[in-house]
């Protein structure tokens, strides 16, 4: 990457490429839409409520005039939503050039099952992105240089899989929760990268995180007003640390568009701690390096979702 600290004005164009961003109607998922849709790409913002979806399209196309963007029901937390989504988007015959991995929870107060009886935090922040792009893999096949950017986050750094824990069933901690999940996040998005260099793809992915950003995501997990010490902490600390998610999306957009970006990096914030700032590339921590383990976590999360990647096996 180069010395100068990269900036949205310095994304290419993306006219002619399609985008879909998983939670675009808020924080990062927005400004990144937002940025992309600027710069000529047509976006999909993928919601789980269509009433948000209709409000952040419209706050979209008045930040840019003329942008091309369009809802997309899609709640990342249901396998059937994921399915019927694909097969609308398959069957509309278009070409995917982007994949922004991004929706997510975080620290929910209390242990909560999805539809299908995973985890909440474990079943939206992985398994779900994981059966989504699955699915959606072969409409990248017409894109000249596609990538998927899978956003994870600090919280990786204390995560780790335990294969018999995996739906926290044995103990239920809402961060150790969260913190898993984002170990789970890049684990992903490197064996996916391995997987389509093995198999000879173009397809690039990316693991990413955006610093400690000022978002929802804590609002729509533990809440701004909880007791939950962390939360405490960083109300208190939140100006000397945190970024709007207007830089937080930096490492997103980076990781999506920057003609350097290699599959495989993991980019995030270039400050103190990796907290706020520019995008680099950064060091994930050891345990998000284990190829075994990410090999592991494919295998069991295709049998729990029940897709596969006939393309990259």
């Amino acid at each position: 990457m180069a010395s100068t600290k990269w900036v949205a004005g310095q994304i290419p164009s993306q006219t002619g490429k399609t985008v879909l961003i998983t939670g675009a109607n808020s924080g990062i998922g927005y400004q990144a839409a937002l940025e992309l849709a600027r710069h000529g790409a047509h976006v999909l913002l993928g919601v789980r409520s269509l009433t948000k979806g209709q409000a952040a399209l419209e706050r979209l196309l008045r930040e840019a005039p003329g942008a091309s963007a369009e809802v997309a029901e899609l709640d990342i937390a249901s396998l059937t939503s994921i399915h019927d989504f694909s097969r609308r988007f398959i069957a509309s015959g278009r070409v995917l050039d982007l994949l922004i991995n991004n929706a997510g929870v975080m620290a929910l107060p209390t242990r909560e099952l999805t539809a299908d009886g995973f985890e909440r935090q474990f079943g939206t922040n992985h398994l779900g992105h994981f059966a989504l792009t699955g699915l959606l893999l072969p409409q990248f096949r017409g894109a000249p240089a596609p990538r998927v950017v899978t956003v994870a986050s600090l919280a990786h750094r204390t995560g780790k899989i335990e294969f018999d824990n995996l739906q926290s069933e044995r103990s239920y901690v809402p961060w150790d929760t969260y913190n898993n999940s984002k170990l789970a996040n890049i684990l992903f998005a490197r064996e996916l990268d391995r997987r389509a260099r093995a198999a000879g793809s173009r397809l690039a992915s990316i693991p990413v995180h955006p610093g400690i950003s000022k978002t929802s995501i804590v609002d729509n997990g533990p809440g701004m007003g909880s007791k939950d010490l962390k939360v405490r902490v960083l109300k208190v600390v939140a100006p000397l640390i945190m970024q709007d998610d207007v830089m937080g999306a930096l490492p997103t957009l980076y990781a999506a568009t920057a003609p350097e970006a290699k599959g495989g990096e993991y980019i995030g914030p270039d400050g103190f701690m990796e907290f706020k700032g520019y995008p680099k590339v950064v060091q994930a921590r050891p345990q998000a390096l284990d190829e075994a383990v990410g090999k592991k976590l494919w295998q069991v999360s295709e049998e729990l979702t029940g897709v596969k990647y006939p393309l990259l096996s």
